[in-house]
């Protein structure tokens, strides 16, 4: 049988929503007649995403509980009632013989609606702590594929199968030409570079950081890639230089990735698994913004086995040089880490997890 019909739920962030499309895509290409469904938050970027990619979707009414007593969370049983009801009628009319959540509240009361009904589902889970949808689920789905190891204090045993965390295909391909990729951001070909991303929005600390530390990396002789992020690019692009390129976005990420020899990053799970596969050394900025902490948790699972240095926000003006330049000037501490994070690399995470849903088809 070739005609199945899936349906996908996440979002939120781009980090629940690019894993979701990346599943979708190595469906496709093992089922050309398959049909998709895309279910996600109504007013969330995947509403946009989506069918950038080519896929169908579905807003449902939904927000997370806020930490506080606010209007939004008086709303919520109302939302998550409302939510439900539609997942309903969405499965009703869909039928769908299997059901993928990455993750977000959308993925809530869709997982909960069609385990009900007997509907294979499968969990993905991205972060080395997982978010609370997931551990709601996690009774009620077949399987759960993570990145980490020691998931089994969230999730049982039993169901869970470790994959690793999608990853966009030209990563995996990319060639590592540091010279074109240089040229093709008009940096120098020959200088040290230093790739800065905060996420597609910009992160406000670690562009605070860049732009105090300027002088340090001219000293240096370095050349920056400084991806600023949309929200920032207004306030920075007045340092763009011969030696510092300040982008809102990065368009081509296999360039970017192949242009740096050092890279400075935010801990989220997507980040987290494309640096394993660039395999380069990375100083991880973790946002401590985020639900239960878990970008520091994820970077704190590379710096124990000696594959990233982690900087934690409040410590960054007085360990960041010290520990930028203990890296930069010891080719030996680089080679250690580039070993040691290429080790933690799954490359192979959306064929492993889409082998997962295949089993739960026959």
């Amino acid at each position: 049988m070739d005609n199945y019909r899936f349906i996908l739920s996440g979002g939120g962030t781009g980090g629940h929503i690019y894993p979701a499309i990346a599943i979708a895509n190595e469906l496709k290409k093992r089922h050309p007649k398959a049909e998709f469904l895309f279910v996600g938050a109504k007013d969330r970027m995947e509403m946009e995403k989506v069918p950038q990619a080519g896929f169908k979707i579905e807003g449902l009414w939904i927000t997370g509980l806020q930490r506080k007593l606010t209007l939004k969370n008086l709303m919520f049983p109302f939302k998550l009632i409302s939510s439900l009801i539609k997942a309903g009628k969405i499965v009703s009319r869909f039928k769908p013989h299997a059901v993928v959540g990455t993750g977000g509240f959308a993925s809530g009361p869709l997982l909960r609606v069609a385990s009900g009904r007997n509907i294979p589902c499968v969990l993905q889970e991205q972060n080395s702590y997982a978010g609370i949808t997931n551990k709601l689920l996690k009774n009620k789905v077949a399987k759960i594929c993570v990145a980490y190891d020691g998931m089994e204090k969230f999730f049982p045993e039993e169901k869970i199968v470790k994959t690793g965390n999608p990853v966009r295909g030209d990563l995996v391909e990319a060639k590592d030409d540091s010279k074109a990729a240089r040229e093709f951001f008009g940096l120098n070909s020959e200088k040290p570079t230093v790739f800065i991303l905060g996420g597609s929005l910009g992160a406000r600390r670690i562009n605070q950081l860049i732009e105090k530390e300027l002088g340090f990396f001219e000293a240096l002789g370095i050349q920056l890639l400084w991806q600023c992020g949309k929200l920032y690019y207004e306030e920075y692009k007045k340092y763009n230089s011969a030696t510092v390129k300040v982008l809102d976005y990065v368009s081509r990420m296999d360039f970017a990735y192949a242009a740096g020899d050092i890279m400075i990053s935010r801990a989220g799970a997507g980040s987290v698994s494309e640096l394993c596969i660039v395999g380069k050394p990375v100083l991880f900025i973790p946002s401590p913004n985020v639900a239960e902490d878990h970008q520091t948790k994820n970077a704190m699972a590379l710096a124990n086995e000696g594959a990233a240095i982690l900087i934690r926000e409040q410590d960054l003006d007085m360990d960041f040089e010290k520990s930028f330049s203990e890296v930069f000037h010891s080719k030996e501490k680089q080679e250690l880490m580039k070993a040691n994070i290429k080790k933690l690399a799954m490359p192979n995470a959306t064929n492993d997890i889409v082998d997962e849903i295949e089993k739960l088809l026959r």
